[in-house]
Parts: structure tokens; C-alpha cells; sequence
């Protein structure tokens, strides 16, 4: 491969391909964990664990949903150490494969009736399993797609893989509404919510369809063709990424705690006190198609203003939010919780969610960002996501049913993000001067302005972006 080819831009028809593919993979991923957030809270605990109190059932199912979250940091280091050093294409195959085939097992597997306790084991090995390939697949997927985006557009386009996770929240609520509403709960018991399981095949076979092909990342081909030697991907973050890996991950757990906490905990909390739970969920589903709609608007804004500015908007407004999410299903009113769940997940998560797409890429050089990716992504999900339901329900049970305890957990999972934030860098080319933060890849004229005088001595232009000069940001 000469380097004219590693220069020639992604054509449109590559990149959307790539869009597509990432899509698709993501929503296989997501899908995984709504539906099997979904069964917990509708049927696990009668199907796993039907021997204890049904509160505590509720639990029990939730913990084992969270130990998938758990997994995923192994993953992450696994797959991203893969994706930097074999290739993203291939290392995305893999861990698709494995979250797939994952969710189609569960649909197949015994339950406590017929082999006991080992029912509830079985089930976290497969969600041990299924973490450990997730933690290396959404990384993947905005950061292939990320790299074959053109500069000035990388934040619209790579906001589109984020998709996958409201899209993939509407088809397995879609599917239990009917299967709830047409059969009666001893036959949903029985067999009714094995279907949406067994229907993930359908999933992963048009994911691998596509992903198979996609073309390699050219910023990965570009490395791969330079002589230069690197360091290991995680001893190059360990030495020179430090911050950007701690501020990534703590900037993450804003977005990992509210999407919970808005579509799955608001719920359980409304169960526990005797409200109507079925307004939420319908306000919910409303709220989730507005978020489709608002995910690539707010990427393309990224583009024009920066990551930080959307993500740190979106963060306070997810703050001062929380207590009048509580307020708004005690209300019992579909208007009152279908607006405030629009300006929580529609604006709140969105605005969170969208920039990361090309906000975490950006702050990795191009031999490690896989892995860099993986390890801010994973991690930070894992902390802030992973417990999040079976924390805050325990804190809900401790205070009697009361929201103080739960909503002090969530708005200081935001504050942490909020804080973070302000120590990251800005990474958008287009508020950089037409620079990348860190080594791009691919020879592109922005990559070469913002690596060629990495000596010079003038401060850049953003002081609060200043870095250590053995980092891959520009000086200029």
C-alpha cells in the first residue's frame, strides 16, 4: 500500500458503510442490555429466583445484569490491545460474535425449575462471557467509524453509531409489550420471554453481514505502514495518557448513570411507592424517539463549538434535573414526565452521549486509541452503569421508599463528570485552529499541521488544553 492511498479520504459510500456497520453492531450490543434488563424487571425473578421475597428477587436479578457490567473492563483491555495491534475490523468481528451469540444462549438455558440454583450460575457465566465481548465492541465501533469520517464532520458522523443504544432500547420494549398484551403471565413465564433472546440471531447475522465488509481503519493501516516503533498501546496510556484516560473515565459516568436512572430505576421507584408505572414507560418510549432525532443535531453542534461546551451543558442539565424526575412520577400527569424525561434523555443523555462518539477517540494518538477508547469507555461504565440499579434500589429500600438517598447517589455520579471534564482538553479540530489533539493517522493535512512543530515554544491557543510535550497534541 503506497502512502497516496493512505491519504486518499474515506469515499462516501466506504463511510457509510462503516456508519452502517457500527450501527448495526451496537445495537446488537445494546440489545443485549435492555432486553435483559427488560426480563429482569418483568420475569427473571420468578424465573431464576423464584424463592425469594419478590423486592429482593428484583434485586437478585438486577445484580446479575450488573456482573456483566464487570466483564467489560477485561474486554476492553482484551479487544482493545487487539483493535490497536491486529486491526479494529477484525477485533469488532470477534466481539460481535461474542454479545450476540451470548443473548441468543440465555433464550435456550434451563431455568430454576427444572436444574435449581445452577439456573442463576449459568446465567452469570453468560453474562461474564457477554461483558467480556462488549467491553471491546462499542470502543470499536465509534472509533472505526470516527476514523473514517472527515475532520470538520467527525462529531456528526460518528454520533450516528450512538443510535444503536435508543434504538436497540425500543425493539425489546416493543417486543415484550405485545408478548405481555397477548399472552397470559403463566405462558410468558413459561416460554414468552425467550423470544426476544432467540431473535438476537437475526441481529448478528446482519451485523456480521455488513461488518465483514467493512474496510480497515485507514489511521490503523497508516500505523501499521509507518517504521516508527511504539510503545504497547497500554504502556503508551500509562506513560503519556494518564489524564486523558482518568479524565475520560470520569467524564463518562455522567452519561452511564442517568440513562439508567431515567429508563429503568424512575420505574422500579414508582413500583416500590404505588404510582403508575406504565406512564413512565410510555413517556419513556416518546422521550427515546426524540433522542434518535437529537443525537446527530447535537453531533453536528460539536462539530461547530467544540465537544466540551455540548457535553458540559448537557451534564448540568442532567443535574438539576434529578430531583424533578422524582417530583414529575409522583405527579402521576403523562405530560409533566413526557417533558421532563424529553429534557432528560432527549437533551440531557443526548448531549452526554453524542460527543463521545469523537470527544474519547480524539484524546488518543492513533497506536493506542483502541485501547484507550475500550479502557475510558468500559471502565467508566463499569463504576457508574454496572451497579447503578441494585445501588440506588438498596438506597431506595433503605429509605423507606424515599427518592433523597437515590438522588444524592446520581447527582453525585454528575458532579464527578462536571469536574473531570474541566481537566480534559478540547479536541474538536475546528475549535483547535484545524489541528488534532493527538496523532491522527493517515496522513491527513490536519494530522501533519497539529504533529510536524511539536517543538515550538509559543503556547497554543488554548491554554486550558495545555499538555505535556511528550503527549501527541499539537503546540502550534
Amino acid at each position: 500500500m503506497t502512502s497516496s492511498d493512505l491519504r486518499a479520504p474515506t469515499t462516501t459510500k466506504d463511510l457509510r458503510r462503516t456508519v452502517g456497520a457500527s450501527v448495526i453492531g451496537t445495537i446488537a450490543e445494546y440489545y443485549d442490555f435492555f432486553i435483559y434488563g427488560t426480563a429482569s424487571a418483568l420475569a427473571f425473578n420468578e424465573i431464576f429466583f423464584p424463592e425469594t421475597d419478590p423486592l429482593m428477587g428484583t434485586l437478585a436479578a438486577f445484580a446479575t445484569y450488573a456482573v456483566g457490567f464487570f466483564a467489560r473492563p477485561l474486554g476492553g483491555l482484551v479487544w482493545g490491545h487487539v483493535g490497536d495491534r491486529v486491526g479494529r475490523k477484525r477485533a469488532l468481528v470477534f466481539t460481535l460474535l461474542l454479545t450476540g451469540l451470548g443473548t441468543f444462549a440465555v433464550g435456550l438455558m434451563p431455568t430454576y425449575d427444572q436444574i435449581g440454583i445452577w439456573a442463576a450460575v449459568i446465567l452469570v457465566i453468560v453474562r461474564l462471557i457477554q461483558g467480556f465481548g462488549v467491553g471491546g465492541e462499542q470502543g470499536g465501533a465509534v472509533l472505526l467509524t470516527a476514523e473514517a469520517a472527515p475532520p470538520h464532520r467527525r462529531g456528526f458522523w460518528s454520533s450516528f453509531v450512538q443510535l444503536g443504544s435508543p434504538v436497540a432500547y425500543l425493539i425489546p420494549t416493543a417486543l415484550f409489550a405485545v408478548l405481555m398484551s397477548s399472552l397470559d403471565h403463566e405462558a410468558f413465564i413459561s416460554w414468552g420471554w425467550r423470544i426476544p433472546f432467540l431473535l438476537s440471531i437475526v441481529v448478528v447475522a446482519i451485523g456480521l453481514y455488513i461488518r465483514t465488509r467493512v474496510p480497515e481503519s485507514t489511521s490503523f493501516r497508516a500505523v501499521k505502514e509507518e517504521a516508527t516503533e511504539h510503545k504497547a498501546p497500554l504502556a503508551q496510556l500509562v506513560t503519556r495518557n494518564r489524564r486523558e484516560v482518568l479524565g475520560g473515565m470520569f467524564t463518562k459516568f455522567v452519561e452511564a448513570a442517568v440513562f439508567p436512572f431515567y429508563t429503568v430505576f424512575l420505574v422500579a421507584y414508582a413500583d416500590t411507592n404505588g404510582y403508575e408505572s406504565q406512564l413512565i414507560l410510555d413517556a419513556v418510549i416518546i422521550a427515546i424517539v426524540c433522542e434518535i432525532i437529537t443525537i446527530p443535531l447535537l453531533g453536528r453542534l460539536t462539530d461547530r463549538v467544540g465537544r466540551k461546551p455540548v457535553y458540559l451543558v448537557a451534564a448540568v442539565l442532567n443535574l438539576l434535573l434529578v430531583v424533578p424526575a422524582f417530583y414529575a412520577v409522583q405527579s402521576e400527569n403523562l405530560l409533566v414526565i413526557t417533558v421532563l424525561l424529553i429534557c432528560g434523555l432527549a437533551l440531557g443523555h443526548a448531549g452526554t452521549y453524542a460527543p463521545q462518539a469523537s470527544f474519547f477517540p480524539e484524546l488518543f494518538p492513533a497506536h493506542a486509541r483502541y485501547s484507550g477508547v475500550s479502557i475510558v469507555w468500559q471502565f467508566g461504565a463499569m463504576i457508574a452503569s454496572g451497579p447503578f440499579t441494585v445501588v440506588a434500589t438498596a438506597l431506595l429500600i433503605a429509605g423507606g421508599g424515599g427518592f433523597h438517598w437515590s438522588a444524592l447517589y446520581v447527582a453525585a455520579l454528575i458532579l464527578i463528570s462536571i469536574i473531570a471534564l474541566r481537566f480534559l482538553p478540547e479536541t474538536a479540530p475546528a475549535a483547535r485552529g484545524g489541528t488534532e489533539y493527538a496523532h491522527w493517522g493517515g496522513g491527513s493535512p490536519l494530522e501533519d499541521a497539529a504533529s510536524l512543530d511539536r517543538t515550538d515554544p509559543r503556547p497554543t491557543t488554548h491554554p486550558a488544553d495545555s499538555h505535556p510535550a511528550d503527549s501527541q497534541e499539537s503546540t502550534r
